[in-house]
Formats: structure tokens, sequence, C-alpha cells
């Protein structure tokens, strides 16, 4: 992974809060190379291995619900491209409403639920990280919407590549239940998540950029799946 020179970065990212990030990261330059490398690597054996597994996932969903078998949503990555995000589907066809989900959320199919207990809805993303606009190990990847939204600080996420896993989606690895019970507090969904669960993330993903290394990735990536099991 490059990191572009400052002056070259997005506008919007250039500001005193986001420059203390960047140069933590400029000192990093080897580590931030050997991020890519695995990336593309593992990517590859992953997505070999895990072949007839997203081949009978295709299957399941399919006679599960109508529609496609691939979830795809604009996102927000490294300095604020927009890429499409792949997922299983684990919604109805043409699902309308909110961009953030609650485990309550009727929308959710009946495949749905177990594929995202485990997910297994994610292991699309793999494609996404052997073309560059995800990583392994960042922030995971928010639509437009909530990124318009950041504070000048949050902006400093947007220096590495979106992330299949991170501290953050661990430490909120119930984030669903956590909004379903803001919800019975009397705040919509996108309240929950813009007000409180968003900014307790970003604690978390903030403090990453900081203490960044190819080590950190790999024990983060080690923690998620002794999580997942």
């Amino acid at each position: 992974m490059i990191l572009k020179k400052y002056e070259d970065l997005p506008e919007n990212m250039q500001n005193e809060n986001v420059k203390e990030y960047y140069e933590s990261l400029r000192k990093k330059r080897i580590d931030l190379w050997f991020k890519r490398i695995f990336d593309i690597v593992f990517s590859v054996i992953l997505l070999i291995l895990l072949s007839p597994i997203f081949l009978l996932l295709a299957v399941w969903i399919k006679l599960d619900s109508k529609g496609e078998v691939f979830f795809r949503q604009e996102r927000v990555t490294q300095y604020g491209k927009i890429f499409q995000i792949y997922k299983f589907r684990s919604m109805i066809s043409n699902a309308e409403g909110s961009l953030v989900t609650a485990k309550t959320d009727t929308r959710i199919t009946k495949v749905g639920k177990v594929i995202r207990k485990m997910k297994l809805d994610e292991l699309p993303q793999l494609m996404n990280v052997l073309f560059g606009d995800m990583s392994f190990v960042g922030t995971r990847p928010e639509v437009k919407k909530y990124v318009d939204m950041y504070t000048d600080e949050m902006l400093a996420t947007l220096l590495m590549p979106a992330g299949i896993t991170s501290v953050a989606s661990i430490e909120y690895k119930d984030e669903e239940n956590k909004i379903a019970q803001l919800q019975e507090e009397g705040k919509s969904i996108d309240e929950a998540y813009r007000d409180e669960v968003l900014p307790g993330k970003m604690k978390y993903n903030l403090e990453y950029i900081k203490q960044f290394s190819i080590w950190q990735d790999l024990k983060i990536c080690a923690k998620t799946i002794l999580e997942i099991f």
C-alpha cells in the first residue's frame, strides 16, 4: 500500500487532525507495503480454498428466497473513493428502508440470519481485498451518507483502505442488538447508529491507525477468527 503525499490528499482531509495520523503512518511505510502483499497473497489463497463453500452458500441463498446471490452496495474506502462492496445477500431482494440493520429487522431472510451470525455473508469481500478496495484489517466501509457526517478527526480513517475486520468490529459484534435496544428507547435506527454506535466504533478505528503495524493486523485477524468460533 502506497501512502499519498499529504498535499495530494482530498482537500477535506488536509486538516490538522488528520495530519497527526498521517505523520504516524508515514513512518510505517514498510509495514504498509507488507500489508498490501499480505492482502493479495491471502485473499487469493482463501478464495481458492473457500470456493466450495461459496458454491454451497450460493445454492442455499437461491433456494431460500428470490433474488441474486450477491448483494452489492456503494461504500467509501481510502481517500474517499467510492467502490462496490460484495456480500452474500442476507435480505429479501430489493429490500428498502434504513441502511443500518437491527436484529429484529424483518427484511433479513432465514438463510440471512444464519450467515450474518457466522459472518459468512462477508466472505465475498475477499474479492474487494484482492482488487485493492479493501484490506483484511481496517475501518469497516461506510455508506457516503455517514461518511459525510465525519468530524475532521474521523476523516483520518480514510488514510487507509476499509477493512473486513477491526478491533471496532470485534468490540461491536453485537451491534444489531445494541441498535435494537436503542430503538426500544425511542431512537430511529439511523439515529441510534449515528449518535451512539458510530462514535464508539471510531474511537477504536482511530486508535488502530496510531498503533498500526503488520504484527498488529495479524493479531486482529487471529482474534477475529477466535471470536467467530
